[in-house]
């Protein structure tokens, strides 16, 4: 198939997912294969599902912002606190961009979701305001194509490959 005719990796229940309360990790790495790794604020799902934005601080994101830029694979991991519901998406680049608008909205939006799910398991005011400091920094835009998804929820189906849904 070719790109245009491809099934997007995720149906709408997946995509939903992404967005709401679900703790966002990004990795990439160096041309030495150093991994960085940072904390994302949000998720923005293109309304075909083909693209992933996810919102990086600008200060805390310094290795993974220079892995990505320099053209290193980006690879998402989301995951629900409360249920250890997991899923990894991987790309094979990323382009940054500037924030457009109603991306603030859907950082605060996103750091309002987040605090509800680990406020559910015990984290309290303090921690939901440390955990998602970054909301208020300068934040960019770090968009992709997930060439892969898969499973990573604790148990036997972890490290599975998503089945593509039409």
């Amino acid at each position: 198939m070719t790109t245009e005719t491809r099934l997007p990796i995720l149906d709408e229940t997946r995509a939903q997912f992404l967005s709401h309360h679900v703790s966002i990790l990004v990795a990439s790495c160096n041309a030495a294969c150093m991994p960085s790794v940072v904390r994302a604020y949000g998720c923005r799902v293109a309304p075909d599902r083909r693209a992933i934005t996810v919102f990086l601080s600008v200060a805390q994101s310094t290795a993974v912002l220079r892995d990505l830029g320099a053209g290193g694979a980006i690879a998402v991991v989301f995951s629900r606190p409360t249920t250890h519901e997991t899923l990894q998406l991987k790309g094979a680049r990323a382009s940054i961009a500037p924030l457009a608008d109603g991306d603030r909205e859907l950082t605060l939006a996103y750091g309002c979701s987040f605090g509800e799910e680990v406020a559910s398991v015990g984290f309290g005011e303090p921690f939901q305001r440390a955990i998602m400091s970054g909301t208020g920094e300068e934040a960019v835009a770090v968009t992709f194509t997930p060439a892969a998804a898969f499973e990573q929820t604790p148990g036997p189906s972890a490290g599975q490959p998503l089945a593509v849904k039409s």
